[in-house]
């Protein structure tokens, strides 16, 4: 299947060399696509510089740093306008292990979501303060609660879509950033009846960079997945899709 892996950056050029080398290693059939949201590090020169620029590797510069999700989003709008079979996301900080790529892919003959998950038998998690563990564990089990969700890992950020999977959930008419943007898909994802799958990885924090977490992002999370529940409750006939476009679930 064609596949493309799409990696977001802000000021990674630290680590956006080691993480394409290693993805174009572990996984040669696949192509990279870097969005990179203008960073003042030459992260996009370093790409456009690396010798499988135009070949396997591709940089989709964006003028502006807005989030996350946006960026995801116009990644996933690039592949499908490509015609990729196969959409795998993931960080450019080396927290996701390049060698699950194939992993994840494969997993997709039987589903059409696979998720990278810290939180199923065989999973974990790698340098992380016991304060970290806590607040990454609690929040994946408040939003398994709320929106009574069954996959483990809803925050996860490394994943593999089927094309059509990302068409029909509406990833790129979602409204979130941040971790938020994982939760969205999950459940939109969940609610139209997808078959979602999770393969075991081990995160390991970034060693170098700077992490893009916030107070303002967690935040998002934590009111987003509370309005749309409301909202499921109050307008069961409405599609996810729908509720997450409400004027009162923008953040």
């Amino acid at each position: 299947m064609k596949t493309l892996v799409v990696i977001p950056t802000y000021n990674e050029a630290d680590n956006v060399e080691t993480v394409i080398d290693a993805v174009l290693r572990e996984a040669p059939d696949v192509d990279v696509l870097i969005v990179d949201d203008n960073s003042p590090d030459g992260t996009g020169m370093l790409v456009t510089a690396h010798p499988e620029h135009q070949r396997r590797l591709f940089l989709l510069n964006r003028p502006d740093k807005d989030g996350l999700g946006a960026a995801y989003r116009a990644g996933f709008a690039w592949a499908l306008k490509r015609e990729y079979d196969v959409i795998v996301q993931m960080d450019a900080d080396l927290s996701h292990p390049p060698a699950k790529v194939p992993e994840l892919i494969d997993a997709l003959s039987t589903a059409d979501v696979a998720i990278g998950s810290r939180y199923v038998e065989g999973g974990g998690v790698a340098n992380w303060s016991a304060r970290r563990r806590f607040i990454s564990a609690a929040g994946n089990a408040y939003v398994r609660l709320v929106l009574g969700l069954t996959v483990h890992d809803a925050t996860a950020g490394f994943r593999a879509f089927r094309s059509a999977a990302l068409r029909n959930l509406g990833a790129l008419d979602s409204e979130s950033n941040g971790y938020c943007f994982q939760i969205e898909n999950t459940w939109r994802a969940d609610r139209i009846g997808l078959r979602t799958t999770e393969v075991p990885i081990t995160f390991t924090d970034r060693t170098s960079g700077q992490s893009k977490m916030s107070a303002a992002i967690v935040r998002e999370a934590l009111l987003r997945v509370l309005v749309w529940r409301w909202h499921e409750i109050r307008h069961p006939q409405r599609t996810p899709a729908a509720i997450s476009t409400l004027e009162g679930t923008r953040a």
